[in-house]
């Protein structure tokens, strides 16, 4: 019974958090299968793999194509690993990296990122875990202003960009460190379902990010804040069902995307697995996704339908995005797994 209500009173917690954020109203770079990008959505995923001792992947977003000559292209490549797993008794840590790269617009917009990650995963009792992590990321932002045109060249009949444009760049070009932080806890209620719940806080040291000298804007990069929770059901042999909800918030803009995604096991072993699953993200768009599992490999491609007033210019064609993920072991006689997970 106080398992019970320890577990309910974290719950209690997440979702007041969810709450209060969501009254707390710049965008971000993000994927729609967050959930495909562990170590971008919360640092204290980093190396939660319970069947695995390492895993990588690549995500390939590609973003209103059809009203944008230069459309938004976000890129990126992940991997993590579990280290000394054999000196805890209960619990381990884990290391991890990403590389995010996004180019849109006219003037070449591009933002290069390469975080590293750590995370501490501690069990509790028998059926529960609880995860911390940090990262700590380079950040780098750069555009090219000779393909810019402002108000200031327009001649009354076109755009003259031999024009003064009066535009003071102090550079094309800035660089600056960035700082997050997260939380997760994990329960496995029976041997068939597994509920993951987290926060997260990136830029938590609001970095200056700005191409001018004006001093008196305020060009601090606000902090972002993340909360999700996961839940995935083993129905049978042949039926695994992963329902998602992710909340995130910048300033602004908020981003609440909820859905699910279901496994079919086409071998029998599970080897083999057919992905279905259709998300939603509010006032925007509908995303299905589709995909498949072959051994360790996962690939799964989504598509963002707009259903916004975007829609009426881009014929509800928002955005596709592509996954891809490998999971392995570093001995070719398995590992001891700690804590449940829940498999075919």
């Amino acid at each position: 019974m106080k398992r019970f209500l320890a577990h309910t009173n974290f719950l209690i917690f997440l979702v007041s958090a969810f709450v209060f954020l969501n009254h707390a109203g710049a965008q971000d770079l993000h994927f729609s299968q967050y959930f495909n990008a562990p170590l971008l959505t919360n640092p204290a995923n980093t190396g939660f793999e319970p069947d695995a001792d390492w895993r990588a992947g690549i995500n390939y977003r590609n973003q209103w194509s059809g009203i944008l000559d230069n459309p938004y292209k976000t890129m990126s490549a992940w991997g993590d690993a579990q280290l000394f797993n054999n000196r805890f008794e209960n619990g381990w840590m884990g290391a991890g990296l990403v590389l995010l790269k996004d180019v849109a617009g006219s003037g070449n917009l591009s933002s290069t990122k390469v975080y590293g990650s750590v995370a501490y995963h501690q069990l509790i009792g028998y059926n529960s875990l609880l995860s911390g992590g940090f990262g700590i990321g380079v950040v780098n932002k750069s555009i090219d202003v000779t393909k810019l045109t402002f108000n200031s060249q327009w001649n009354g009949k076109f755009f003259d960009i031999t024009i003064p444009s009066n535009e003071v760049f102090s550079s094309s070009s800035v660089w600056y460190a960035d700082l997050n932080a997260g939380l997760n806890y994990a329960i496995f209620p029976t041997d068939n379902s597994y509920i993951n719940a987290g926060i997260s806080v990136d830029h938590i040291n609001m970095p200056t990010e700005s191409f001018f000298s004006n001093k008196e804007a305020d060009t601090r990069v606000p902090m972002r804040f993340n909360v999700f929770v996961n839940g995935s059901f083993k129905l049978n042999d042949l039926w695994i069902i992963n329902p998602n909800i992710y909340f995130s918030t910048m300033s602004n803009s908020t981003e609440i995307v909820g859905g699910m995604n279901a496994h079919y096991n086409l071998s029998g072993d599970g080897n083999t697995q057919l992905i279905g699953g259709l998300y939603y993200r509010m006032k925007d768009a509908f995303i299905p996704m589709v995909g498949f599992t072959i051994s360790s490999v996962s690939a799964t491609i989504s598509y963002d339908a707009t259903t916004s007033t975007l829609g009426s210019s881009t014929q509800t064609l928002g955005a596709y995005e592509l996954s891809i993920t490998k999971v392995g072991l570093f001995s070719e006689y398995g590992k001891n797994v700690k804590c449940p997970s829940v498999k075919f």
